[in-house]
This record gives structure tokens, C-alpha cells and sequence, in this order.
């Protein structure tokens, strides 16, 4: 059984050999160098779990070895060896980048022990990676499902900014994925290593708020019984994300100006001022413009906020993007869930676009996940879905009366089709595409809708 690969570099080839049996003997596939120039050539042509290093060799120091290990496989774990270990030589190495440092002569058991406890760590390593990558995905920029021109300019935009230090400021309805699009920011930018803070600033009082972003000192209020550290501290390095920004009271607006433009605060009770390296980025649902006008915002801190300014459209603004959107979250639940539902009905994502969403995308992903919780067969049908989604008629239409369910759901699949068709020029094989159907189904609707080009036109938002 290989219990993993190992290279050893000693100059010694009494010491060299009678590891070399030992280590093979205990199931580990092993590799041997004795100098300095078959030491870096060997890790330059060959990845490795494991490097025992001697630190001191005739042609060279180990610690040089140590050094382009770092830099050229810095997932590499070294053990280093020494015939003259010291206090300083173990802080030395550790300091370094070693996993660990062993003197000489070496105890099997001592040995075994340091290449287990390093083998370890590596699988440690390479699992925390294969994780931050799952997290890129999941909240990175390939996670925000969209085609819509309106989101494809969003993506443009994210994509420039991500990598500077520019605050940025996301608005739309509640439910349009805003906090999506700040982590998708972070997760794009030098920072997405560092830590991405989230701070919902319509759900604290003001003074609780002010201890929440900027910490506090033991006995600067009551209650505050120890010494706490704030939002933007924790963000140092990173990113920090003020989700409803717009609620900030008076005072709280004057503080924030001071942190956007000085990155400098002091905590509640306390009198020591903390400088930080912390990306802003920031959200409302709100028309700040027009709580300027009001006198409710400051003017200065707008101006300050709105740098960049990302405006998330609604969900009934992109309506050519529902069937994505409830097809993605359609394969998220039933992933989730276990169960195995291929699609919607026409009649399903036909009502599905015709409803005005209110809630925008995520009372979208709601509904899917309440229909395929809820459904029997193996597609989501238009009983399915809640009776105000699945009775929806077009805008201003007559009540359903005595109209068929089908008469009434005309009027709104006209209105879908026709807006996909004139946003892809009257192309029928991507107007499909964009709606999830074949062009068979497509020429059918036309034809029963009576659409044609230049008959219709959509009124625009």
C-alpha cells in the first residue's frame, strides 16, 4: 500500500540508505537525493507529499531548498533535519515554512510520528482548497444565473470594478440577489482569501449598530461586560458589505463618512483610534437621490457612497431569464431534496412569466422549492404553483369569468414571447433558446398567437 510519496535529501549515505529501507519498508513510495543540485532538480520534475530535508549539504543549504519549495509548490510539506538542532534552528524553520524540524539521530517512532502528523495536514490543506473553490462557485459570479442584456451589463460591471479598491453601491428591489452580487465582487478581487463581513444595518438599533461596526470597549455601555471588536476591523483586509445602508440614522451617517474617507474609527468607550485596509461595498433598496431631497440622507456621504453605482433590475425586467432561473433552482432543490422532477410544463413557465414577482428572484426560488417539495409527477404543472402565480392573466385583463384557463393565459404568453422575439431581432432559433423551447413549439405559438413581426410592439419599461 504507497502511503503517500516522499523525497529524501541527505548527504550522508550511510543515513541516506538505512532511511531509505525504513521508509520504503513502512509502505511509502520513495525518492532519494544526496546534494543540493539532484535535491532541486528532482522537485522541479516531480511533485511530492513529503520532503525530509538535511538541512546542511556539501553543495548547498536546505534551507535555499526550503525557500523555492515555498515558492514553486507551496503545498508541499518539508521536514527538516539537522545534526545541531537548536531552540533558534526550530524557530528558524518553522518561521520558514517547515512542517516541522527532527535532530539527528533519528527514533523510528519519533519520525513516523512527524511524517503521519505532516501527511495529515496536507490532505487538511488540499480539502480547505478544494473547499474555497466550492465557495468561488457558490457565491462567485458564475452563480448569479442570468442572459438578460439588462444582468449581462451587470456582470460587465462587477467584473471591472471587482479588483480595485472603488466603493461600491448596489440598488434594486429587496430580493434582486444584491447580496449575491457583493460577494461575487469580493470573490473576484485580490481580496477573496481575506474575510467578506456582512452587516445588516436595517436590523439594529442605532446603538447597537455602532458597536456592531465599530466594537467597544468593556464598560462603555451597560451590558458591555468585555472588550468587543467591531465589523470593520474583522473586515481588515477584506471586504465589508452594509446591507440596507439607507435606514442609517443621522449620526450613523456622519460616522460612516468618516471611516469611507479616512478608514480610520474609534470603538464605543474607547479612545484608541484603528486604521484599516477594508473594501466597502453597500446596498439599499431605496432611492437615496430622493431621501437626499428629503433631508433624511446626507448629501455628503452619498456622493461618498455612490462611486459605483450597480442597479439591479426586477425580475418582471427580465422575464426572458425566468425559465433559467427556475430551471436552476428546479436542479438545486431536487438535488437537495432527492427528487426527481425533469422540467416545467409549457403551461407552468408560461405563468411563471406572466406573474409581476414581486418578491423578485427569491420569492422565484421559493416557489420552485415549495412546487417540487410539493409535486407528484415528474414535471412542475400549473397546479403546482400557487393560485396567484398559476391564475395570473395579462395586464389589465378582463376577470377569468367564464374564459378557459388557456384563453386566459394567452395574453401574457403573447406579451413574453413577443418581448424575447424583438430582443433577439425577430431570430426565432434564439428566441427558443432564451424560452427553453424547440422552434417547432415556438412556430406553433406564433402561429396560434397570431404574432408577426411588426404586428406588435411591447411598451417598455
Amino acid at each position: 500500500m504507497n502511503k503517500g510519496s516522499i523525497l529524501l535529501v541527505d548527504d550522508d549515505r550511510q543515513v541516506l540508505e538505512s532511511m531509505s529501507e525504513w521508509l520504503r519498508s513502512q509502505g511509502y513510495q520513495l525518492d532519494t537525493a544526496s546534494s543540493y543540485a539532484t535535491a532541486l532538480a528532482a522537485v522541479s520534475k516531480k511533485t511530492y507529499d513529503l520532503l525530509l530535508l538535511d538541512i546542511r549539504l556539501r553543495d548547498g543549504d536546505g534551507f535555499d531548498i526550503l525557500a523555492h519549495c515555498r515558492e514553486h509548490q507551496p503545498g508541499l510539506c518539508v521536514i527538516l533535519i539537522t545534526g545541531y538542532g537548536t531552540a533558534d534552528t526550530a524557530i528558524e524553520a518553522i518561521r520558514a515554512g517547515a512542517f516541522d524540524l527532527l535532530t539527528k539521530p533519528l527514533i523510528d517512532e519519533e519520525l513516523e510520528m512527524a511524517i503521519e502528523r505532516a501527511l495529515k495536514q496536507r490532505v487538511v490543506i488540499e480539502e480547505n482548497k478544494n473547499l474555497k473553490a466550492q465557495l468561488d462557485l457558490r457565491f462567485g459570479l458564475e452563480n448569479v444565473v442570468g442572459h438578460e442584456h439588462r444582468m449581462l451589463k451587470v456582470f460587465d460591471v462587477v467584473d471591472c470594478v471587482a479588483d480595485t479598491k472603488a466603493t461600491v453601491l448596489i440598488t434594486g428591489e429587496s430580493g434582486t440577489g444584491k447580496s449575491l452580487i457583493a460577494r461575487a465582487i469580493h470573490r473576484r478581487s485580490s481580496r477573496r482569501d481575506k474575510p467578506f463581513v456582512e452587516v445588516a444595518c436595517g436590523a439594529l438599533p442605532e446603538n447597537l449598530l455602532e458597536s456592531e461596526l465599530f466594537g467597544h470597549v468593556a464598560g462603555s455601555f451597560t451590558g458591555a461586560t468585555g472588550d468587543k471588536v467591531g465589523k470593520f476591523l474583522q473586515a481588515d483586509t477584506g471586504t465589508i458589505f452594509l446591507d440596507e445602508i439607507g435606514t442609517a440614522s443621522p449620526s450613523m451617517q456622519v460616522k460612516l463618512l468618516r471611516v469611507l474617507q479616512e478608514l480610520q474609527f474609534e470603538p464605543v468607550g474607547g479612545n484608541k483610534t484603528f486604521h484599516v485596509d477594508t473594501r466597502v461595498i453597500l446596498a439599499t433598496n431605496q432611492d437615496l437621490s430622493q431621501l437626499v431631497a428629503e433631508g433624511r440622507f446626507r448629501q455628503d456621504l452619498f456622493y461618498r457612497i455612490n462611486v459605483i453605482n450597480i442597479e439591479l433590475p426586477s425580475l418582471r425586467q427580465r422575464i426572458s431569464d425566468i425559465p433559467l432561473l427556475a430551471r436552476h433552482f428546479l436542479q438545486e432543490v431536487c438535488e437537495e431534496s432527492g427528487k426527481a422532477i425533469r422540467d416545467f410544463t409549457d403551461e407552468a413557465l408560461a405563468a411563471l412569466q406572466g406573474y409581476s414577482w414581486p418578491g423578485n428572484v427569491r420569492e422565484l426560488q421559493n416557489v420552485i422549492e415549495r412546487a417540487v417539495l410539493l409535486g407528484k409527477s415528474d414535471s412542475i404543472r400549473l397546479d403546482d404553483l400557487p393560485r396567484q402565480i398559476a391564475a395570473v392573466g395579462p395586464v389589465n385583463a378582463e376577470p377569468l369569468g367564464t374564459r378557459t384557463l388557456k384563453e386566459a393565459l394567452e395574453g401574457p404568453e403573447r406579451r413574453i414571447i413577443l418581448e424575447v422575439l424583438e430582443s433577439n431581432g425577430w431570430n426565432r432559433f434564439a428566441t427558443a433558446e432564451v424560452l427553453g423551447i424547440n422552434r417547432t413549439t415556438l412556430y406553433k405559438k406564433m402561429k396560434r398567437l397570431g404574432l408577426e413581426e411588426g404586428r406588435y410592439t411591447v411598451k417598455s419599461e
